[in-house]
């Protein structure tokens, strides 16, 4: 699994909304976050940070609010989004071969097992990040003084 920048920032915009905050610790239960104010704090360029948004609202995981009081929410509670969610949303398939998804990997004579082992480490990261929501890491978190 290759962890790209663009999903890297989304995890953090979407980390952030879930917190109410632009990303700087300040929970704010769950208000309004505008793009300009994420991507200042996690400092994410902004014209790369709304083509990200734009992938999670297509996805269904935020909604944005337009004007001047306007700004980013989730659909859903944070404890029922994933990382997962977050990752397929902005990069597609979570585990690639040759740019391929690992499920359509294929191999012949004595290379026949790679397939297998590929759909195994495929498995093994959806566990992982389809069994860890955006809350699991906001509790997780460390606090800042």
């Amino acid at each position: 699994m290759y962890v790209s920048a663009r999903s890297d920032y989304a995890l953090r915009a979407m980390l952030a909304v879930a917190a109410g905050t632009g990303g700087d610790g300040d929970v704010g239960g769950g208000e309004l976050v505008k793009a300009a104010s994420l991507a200042e704090v996690q400092d994410i360029p902004l014209s790369f940070l709304q083509g990200i948004l734009l992938d999670l609202r297509r996805a269904g995981l935020l909604h944005s609010h337009r004007g001047a009081d306007g700004g980013y929410a989730l659909t859903r509670s944070a404890d029922e989004i994933t990382v997962g969610d977050v990752l397929r949303a902005v990069g597609g398939t979570l585990t690639t071969v040759r740019g391929l998804p690992a499920e359509r990997a294929s191999y012949h004579g004595v290379a026949a097992g790679l397939t297998d082992v590929w759909l195994a480490v495929h498995g093994a990261i959806a566990t992982v990040v389809d069994s860890t929501t955006l809350a699991n890491l906001l509790t997780d978190a460390p606090t800042t003084s």
